[in-house]
């Protein structure tokens, strides 16, 4: 992808940049890009790709693959291919702009969008929530069964999982979410393979690709793999925070750039979307290629990680099919049940691996959401209330006294809904302790919501990126790819809800 000019090499020390026409601007070194040096720079990608790999990957894939073999493989590239772009445009708007998509919503009227993801997300925070720690939990407690033949009930694995993330993420902020998901999705990706290419799916199965079916039955399943798959596209703006809490690229310089009068001030409350544009070809040249560097990095990041789960979502619907088939894969023992897929592939011994790969997917994606969610309700927040703009921040080692002590401050915010996302979670799992049912009914949740989100992103990224800026501002292939997306899915929830709703048979 062509970009403002050439990655340079990285520079033996930050390049300061002249006095006029404001304060000194202090350029960071350019990122090296060795493979391993970009493993290290990479973050909001791979915390995205683990949290869409859990409950998603570890439930419902062997769900569909238990209930009906290889007949709904071809959901799984439909909705990796179809929500590409709605998860793309939040890593292009945040590093073309220094800023979050949720700075963007809210210059809508009346900041309708913000309230919408306001609800959603706290409703998300509660039902999604317990969908993701139960499926966490339900790893617990099989393993229990296994070493003890006795288990607790899942609602206290899932306060014990829950207390934990909150401790962490409230301890180390957003370097200990990008430390857990790589070590996480290493552990995860090597178990699979291994057991995988132990035995193969044969090559005819992967021909339902191209014939779409929906047995009876299927409706739930299909529409959380739609909604699911790689993760519900409300964690695109999760995505645009944390890209912006790494404070790499633009997000690193927009302050001091706003202070030197190179680019808009951006206020929430009196400004225009057109306040958030960035035409990163008048920066110097130092601020140009650094911020072009973390612009290529931030995408291989998201590509990277967008591969890896599809590969894995496939994997496991394959390894399902062959081994589970015909199951109804549900019920407290699911893990039991999805276990079969690596001790009959593999062997008896191969449940311990099974068990840490399982792990390491739905704890991770659990762990993300304690502070996505939350993240989300505080960003919202600052960007509809006064009083929290004023008071706008997380990362604790900026925060000031006044930010720890007022109730309104975005800290308190974040923290607040953290607390609330744990005591909800863990009550509807005490009241509903069905994992499967959870875990599908909080995907369909994320797929109807789809829709207005990806429209969102895609119009932000259009209307705030200067369509001169080549590289940063979409490609016409891109540009017209989303807006077929956006009919897809369009269409897709409104044959689900015919379906569901009104009877009408439209596919199988």
């Amino acid at each position: 992808m062509e970009l403002l000019g050439d990655m340079t090499a990285a520079t033996e020390n930050p390049t300061t940049i002249g006095e006029d026409p404001g304060p000194k601007l202090t350029v960071p070194e350019c990122p090296r890009t060795d493979a391993i040096s970009l493993l290290r720079h990479f973050g909001p990608g791979m915390i995205l790709m683990m949290t869409g790999i859990g409950t998603s990957h570890l439930v419902t894939a062997p769900t569909a693959g238990g209930r009906f073999e290889y007949a709904l493989l071809w959901c799984i590239p439909v909705a990796y291919i179809f929500k590409y772009y709605g998860f793309e445009m939040a890593f292009r708007f945040t590093q073309s702009t220094g800023k979050s998509l949720i700075e963007a919503y809210g210059t809508a009227w009346k900041k309708w969008p913000l309230w919408y993801v306001l609800i959603v997300t706290v409703t998300q925070s509660a039902v999604g929530q317990a969908g993701r720690l139960i499926a966490a939990s339900a790893v617990l407690h099989y393993s229990a069964l296994l070493l003890f033949g006795y288990s607790l009930p899942l609602a206290v694995y899932g306060l014990a999982l829950g207390l934990f993330s909150v401790v962490v993420i409230l301890a180390g902020n957003y370097k200990a979410l990008e430390k857990a998901a790589k070590i996480l999705a290493g552990v995860l990706v090597a178990s699979t393979i291994a057991v995988y290419f132990l035995k193969p799916a044969p090559s005819s199965a992967l021909g339902q690709v191209f014939r779409p079916e929906a047995p009876e039955g299927s409706w739930l399943i299909i529409a959380a793999f739609l909604g699911l798959l790689p993760t519900g596209i409300d964690v695109s703006l999760q995505a645009s925070e944390w890209g912006k809490a790494k404070r790499c690229g633009l997000a690193k310089l927009r302050g001091d750039l706003e202070k030197r009068g190179d680019v808009p001030v951006f206020d929430p409350f009196n400004g225009d979307k057109k306040d958030l544009s960035v035409r990163i070809s008048d920066l110097p040249s130092e601020a140009r290629e650094y911020c072009a560097a973390w612009f290529r990095i931030s995408l291989y990041d998201f590509r990277l990680g967008h591969v890896i789960s599809f590969l894995l979502a496939v994997t496991f619907l394959l390894l399902s099919a062959m081994w589970v088939y015909p199951s109804s894969v549900e019920g407290r023992e699911v893990m039991a049940e999805i276990s079969r897929m690596f001790t009959e592939s593999a062997g008896p011994s191969m449940a311990a691996v099974f068990l840490v790969g399982a792990f390491a997917a739905t704890f991770s994606t659990a762990f993300n959401y304690f502070d996505g969610w939350p993240r989300i309700v505080g960003a919202c927040c600052r960007n509809i209330f006064r009083r929290t703009a004023a008071l706008r921040g997380v990362d604790k080692s900026r925060l000031t006294k006044e930010h720890r002590s007022k109730w309104y401050s975005e800290f308190n915010i974040y923290r607040a809904t953290m607390i609330f996302s744990l005591v909800s979670a863990v009550a509807i799992m005490a009241g509903l302790p069905r994992p499967v049912l959870l875990v599908l009914v909080s995907s369909a949740m994320a797929f109807v919501i789809a829709p207005v989100i990806y429209i969102l992103n895609v119009y932000y990224c259009l209307t705030v990126i200067p369509e001169d800026q080549h590289g940063f501002y979409p490609s016409r292939f891109g540009i017209w790819f989303s807006l077929l997306s956006l009919v897809v899915f369009t269409v897709l929830v409104a044959i689900l809800i015919a379906a569901r709703v009104f009877g009408v048979g439209l596919i199988g």
